[in-house]
């Protein structure tokens, strides 16, 4: 079990996929929102959660007050809890987040929507050329500006960035690494661009 940590569902717990999943550790999930909601960017934001897993981030920006959630996992097992994850905190008062058991190449390429704030966390042996392809169909369904929040491994290689998004900052938690990327130089400023800043060595779950 995890736990959402703030907002109107905080501290309700949630149910965590079976072996093969990474959920993102409490911790980690506390220092995003924190940068996050420092610039207001869950307040009525259009949010989407890619490789969602458990649902635990784009659930808690709903609990942080997103307008509307979309999670996005193809695995069934996975999709099933995160469906319940999503009644769990639809029951707060926050926004119910909308499940799509799919591919997510496959729901970028035919979802007309556009969205705020993007969550991508997908499995850290997919390698970064497929994340930086995602990112390019991803592109064109945010708003301007927007913030990506993508996690890798700290060993992993570098992204590469298509034209319309930049690095803001990136910071290391364990052996996680997290890149805040948005569509506009007008975006509140996350930090210093393509500087590291280490934090504190939390560990995934």
């Amino acid at each position: 079990m995890t736990r959402i940590v703030g907002g109107l569902a905080g501290g309700a717990r949630l149910h965590v996929p079976g072996p093969g999943t990474r959920p993102t550790s409490e911790r980690v999930r506390e220092a995003i929102f924190n940068a996050l909601d420092a610039r207001g960017l869950c307040d009525g934001a259009r949010v989407l959660d890619l490789f969602a897993g458990s649902g635990a981030l784009g659930l808690e920006a709903a609990s942080r007050g997103a307008e509307s959630v979309v999670l996005v996992e193809r695995e069934r097992g996975a999709a099933n809890v995160a469906q319940r994850n999503a009644e769990i905190v639809a029951k707060t008062g926050a926004a119910r987040a909308l499940v799509e058991q799919v591919a997510v190449h496959q729901f970028l390429q035919r979802t007309g929507k556009q969205f705020d704030l993007v969550f991508v966390d997908p499995p850290y042996r997919l390698p970064p050329h497929e994340i930086s392809g995602v990112l390019v169909e991803l592109a064109p369904l945010l708003t301007h500006p927007a913030m990506v929040v993508v996690e890798q491994s700290k060993r992993a290689n570098p992204l590469s960035l298509p034209g319309d998004l930049e690095l803001e900052r990136s910071r290391d938690y364990g052996d996680t690494r997290v890149h805040y990327l948005t569509t506009s130089g007008s975006a509140a400023d996350v930090g210093h661009g393509g500087h590291a800043d280490h934090g504190h060595a939390d560990t995934e779950q």
